[in-house]
C-alpha cells in the first residue's frame, strides 16, 4: 500500500513539530565523548593534587611557631639546688613556653636549646656528678646523689619533650618515647621519695642553645 505524497508530507511535519530542534542538540551534547573524557580527566587529576596540597600544609606547618625559648648555660638552667621533692615541676617550668597543644610547630632554634639541655645534663652527670659522688661520703654524697636524680629529671623531661616533639613532626619516635619514659617516670619517683633532703648541684660549663 502506497501512502500518497501528500500524507507523507503531513505525518513528517507533525512529528518534527513533536520534538524541538534544540532536544536533539542536548541530547547529542550531553552524550559527547569529548565531554565526557574532559571531565573524567579533570576529575582524575583533581583527585591526584589532593594528596599534594594536604602534604604542602603539614610541611608548612612543621616549625612554624616563633621560637620561645632562649639559649643559655647548664649552670644558668640547672636544677639540682635547694630541696629534693620539686624536680619534675622545676623541669617542666625551663619548658612552659612550649604551647604542647602544637609540637609539630615547634622551631628548629627551640628544639635545639631542647636537646641541649639534655646533652648538658647528660655529661654534668657523667663529668661532674659521678666524680664528685665517688669522692664525697656521708651527708655530703646523699646531698651529691639527690642533685644527681635532680640532674636526670631534667636531662629525661628534654629528653622525651625533644622526642615528643621529633614525632609530631613527623618522625616515629614511639618506642624510644615509651623507654625515656619509663626512665624519667623512675626518678621522678626517687626525687618524691627523697622530698625534702637537701640537694647539692655541681657546677658545669656548657652552652646550651
Amino acid at each position: 500500500m502506497q501512502i500518497p505524497i501528500s500524507l507523507a508530507f503531513y505525518l513528517l511535519a507533525t512529528s518534527a513539530s513533536a520534538f524541538p530542534i534544540g532536544f536533539g542538540l542536548e541530547i547529542r551534547k550531553l552524550s559527547n565523548p569529548n565531554c565526557s573524557a574532559a571531565s573524567a580527566t579533570a576529575a582524575a587529576t583533581a583527585a591526584t593534587a589532593s594528596p599534594t596540597v594536604a602534604s604542602q600544609a603539614k610541611s608548612a606547618a612543621v616549625g612554624s611557631s616563633a621560637s620561645v625559648l632562649s639559649p643559655s648555660t647548664y649552670n644558668a638552667i640547672q636544677i639540682s639546688t635547694g630541696t629534693a621533692g620539686n624536680s619534675k615541676a622545676n623541669a617542666d617550668a625551663l619548658f612552659s613556653a612550649i604551647d604542647q597543644s602544637n609540637l609539630a610547630g615547634v622551631s628548629a632554634e627551640d628544639l635545639k636549646v631542647i636537646q641541649d639541655t639534655h646533652d648538658a645534663a647528660e655529661n654534668a652527670e657523667t663529668e661532674a656528678f659521678n666524680p664528685a659522688i665517688a669522692a664525697a661520703s656521708g651527708a655530703a654524697a646523699t646531698a651529691l646523689q639527690n642533685g644527681k636524680i635532680a640532674n636526670k629529671v631534667l636531662k629525661l623531661t628534654a629528653e622525651v619533650l625533644g622526642l615528643q616533639i621529633k614525632q609530631a613532626q613527623g618522625t616515629d619516635e614511639s618506642s624510644d618515647i615509651t623507654a625515656e619514659t619509663t626512665k624519667l617516670n623512675n626518678n621522678i619517683a626517687l626525687d618524691t621519695k627523697a622530698a625534702g633532703q637537701a640537694m647539692t648541684p655541681v657546677s658545669f660549663d656548657a652552652t646550651i642553645g
